[in-house]
């Protein structure tokens, strides 16, 4: 079996991923995540420059079973959001880690990704919720 969870990223028990370049990070969530929503329609994204704090609200996904918060995975500084979401939120969908990225933040404090799971950890986690 094929391992959908990529090497590399940091993960939320809320399945949000995050990866770390230097001090700034790209967001979004998991293919799990994707596929319990099942086919994305909207995405709400935040505003550039907001400031965020870890596990508080930072998006809106929104699929044709269910609206669902996404939490951000550190506090930060909005600095990017893919705008192509807005018309094609199905990139969620079709490449959750790459092209359906959410926002680009800049990290406020590194100390926060000490709570979050490796690949490997999130693998765990996964089976044991399963």
């Amino acid at each position: 079996m094929t391992s959908t969870v990529p090497e590399g990223l940091y993960y939320t028990k809320e399945h949000e991923w995050l990866k770390v370049t230097a001090n700034t990070a790209v967001a979004g969530i998991t293919h799990y995540a994707q596929e319990s929503l099942g086919d994305l329609v909207f995405v709400e994204l935040p505003a550039v420059g907001a400031l965020l704090k870890q596990h508080k609200e930072f998006a809106v996904v929104e699929s044709v079973k269910a609206a669902s918060e996404v939490y951000a995975p550190v506090s930060g500084e909005v600095l990017a959001v893919n705008e192509e979401l807005s018309s094609s939120p199905e990139l969620i969908n079709q490449s959750p880690y790459d092209q359906g990225w959410i926002a680009k933040i800049r990290i406020e404090d590194e100390s926060e990704l000490e709570d979050m799971m490796d690949a490997e950890e999130y693998e765990q986690y996964l089976k044991e919720i399963a």
